[in-house]
């Protein structure tokens, strides 16, 4: 048996941390939504052995345990004591290590199929629990709508959708290591950015309100060490964009545009200054 999961690109409308529990991990207070960059993710089921194999088109994924989709696949394998392998294909279209879950999105993407193929009934929020062990974005990426996420980024709270938009993204030739940057948070330091101001923009379908209260809290620490962000933020913002901001801890940037035109304008900007840059629509 086989399936394709459709596994979307996140960004991070809003991202803070306003403290850190006693185990280190962060908490959480997010607005992520989804887009339509995505990969593709063959998942097929096996009766001959319990082998789980991983193979991808990017010579950038690691194809054995490190990879999140093996690890899902791993994880109710084990926990449901399913006697079946697996065999798992990426088709890969969001950029690695930039910012956007693209790592997240393919290991729900196994957790959503093999739900499914192996007939296991877990309710969504039984899949992001499960998530959680895998990828703090892992929970979200098994909704893949917009969302207000807590906590250690498993108490998702779906909202309504976004006020019309479109979305520039540009990933320099860059790659951040997240632990790296979540290691240099020092929390009397920041800037906390205003969800709860992002959170009425969205409900009131305002999107000069949202752009006015954007933020992600862990912009300057990622900036500080890759300067390529902000000179992208600087030219997206140039271009014409309603507002810029990296995404996750970077180093994407993504530009929000109100008109289609400004988007378009934005992206063919860009592609002057970035190898890597799409103009895409938040999901529905």
């Amino acid at each position: 048996m086989q399936l394709i999961e459709k596994a979307p690109a996140k960004i991070n409308l809003g991202l803070d941390t306003p403290y850190h529990h006693q185990d280190g991990a962060e908490e959480w207070n997010m607005v992520m939504t989804s887009v339509d960059l995505a990969d593709y993710v063959e998942i097929q089921t096996l009766t001959k052995h319990k082998r789980i194999r991983v193979a991808s088109d990017s010579g950038f994924l690691p194809n054995d345990q490190r990879n999140l989709a093996y690890q899902a696949a791993h994880l109710l394998q084990a926990r449901f004591h399913i006697d079946e392998g697996v065999n798992i294909r990426i088709k890969k279209n969001i950029p690695v290590a930039a910012g956007l879950g693209g790592g997240s999105s393919d290991a729900a993407a196994v957790l959503r199929g093999l739900n499914q193929l192996w007939d296991l009934g877990l309710s969504w929020q039984e899949l992001a629990k499960l998530g959680l062990e895998i990828d703090s974005d892992v929970p979200y990426c098994v909704y893949g709508r917009t969302a207000h996420v807590r906590g250690r980024g498993e108490r998702i709270t779906p909202l309504s959708k976004l006020p019309a938009a479109w979305v520039v993204l540009a990933k320099p030739k860059v790659s951040v290591s997240t632990p790296s940057i979540l290691q240099q948070i020092r929390y009397d330091d920041l800037e906390h950015p205003d969800i709860d101001g992002l959170l009425r923009g969205i409900r009131d379908q305002d999107i000069d309100a949202m752009c006015a209260v954007m933020g992600n809290v862990l912009e300057p620490l990622t900036a500080h060490r890759y300067p390529e962000i902000t000179q992208l933020k600087q030219q997206m913002m140039k271009f014409g964009a309603d507002v810029a901001q990296m995404s996750g801890t970077g180093p994407t940037v993504f530009g929000l545009c109100s008109k289609q035109s400004r988007a378009q304008r934005v992206f063919n900007g860009m592609k002057g200054f970035c190898r890597e840059v799409y103009l895409v629509r938040p999901l529905p």
